[in-house]
């Protein structure tokens, strides 16, 4: 195989994808692919699917119809225990809303999800620090979460998603609870990780963020892809 055809592969196949709860269909026949290298916006109005979309894509839940393949592997296959470790060593995830351990100092927040795959308390503090550095809050390594601005706290948590390596890197409203300034950080941010070939996920209601981020939109209606367009990334 050659470099351009794994540059090619789909990191995220969906095929007619169906998610029910009760008698409402949260998602009614959803078939997508992500590539790999690619950056790909998922929006539309609350309620169409946009979040169990999301949660389908992490193996937090499980569809009703259809699968769902992430980086080879077909989530169904696995049973609770070997999705959370899936999700742990090719998922990485960004929340609106950070979700730090607010008794561990940011470098322990980082460190600990390569811990939780067996890497060693030292090699894992070592690349948590490099990460940190890298997003420009290592001399914060030692602060707690609650003591950390709004933009320091997302630098700590994208460190912390990207510590295991993840093939995917899913974001949910990354930018939804930053002011303007965090905001546009956080989304350079992106950007730069995605241009040195991150496949990133991002699930948002902000045109600004996708048209900044992202190369392709995936418009959401009544748990359906309405529409699916390219993207030419906002300067």
């Amino acid at each position: 195989m050659t470099g351009e055809d794994r540059a090619r592969q789909a990191v995220v196949r969906l095929d007619d994808v169906r998610k029910e709860y009760g008698e409402t269909a949260a998602l009614d026949g959803v078939s997508l692919e992500i590539l790999a290298g690619e950056a790909v916006a998922v929006m539309g109005p609350s309620g169409c699917g946009k979040s169990t979309l999301l949660n389908m894509i992490a193996g937090l839940d499980r569809p009703t119809e259809g699968t769902v393949e992430v980086d080879g592997q077909e989530l169904g296959r696995l049973n609770e225990t070997g999705l959370a470790l899936f999700r742990r060593r090719h998922i990485g995830m960004i929340f609106q809303f950070f979700n730090l351990i607010d008794d561990l100092p940011a470098l322990d927040n980082v460190a600990l999800s390569a811990q939780l795959i067996g890497t060693s308390a030292r090699q894992a503090r070592r690349r948590a620090l490099e990460l940190l550095d890298e997003l420009g809050v290592a001399g914060r390594k030692d602060a707690y979460p609650a003591t950390l601005s709004g933009g320091e706290r997302q630098r700590v948590a994208v460190a912390r998603a990207l510590m295991n390596r993840p093939a995917l890197l899913l974001a949910d409203e990354p930018t939804g609870a930053l002011d303007s300034r965090s905001g546009e950080q956080v989304m350079d941010l992106l950007i730069d990780l995605n241009q040195i070939g991150q496949t990133l996920l991002i699930v948002t209601h902000d045109p600004q963020l996708a048209t900044r981020c992202a190369s392709r939109l995936i418009e959401l209606t009544d748990g359906r892809v309405a529409r699916e367009s390219a993207l030419e990334r906002a300067e």
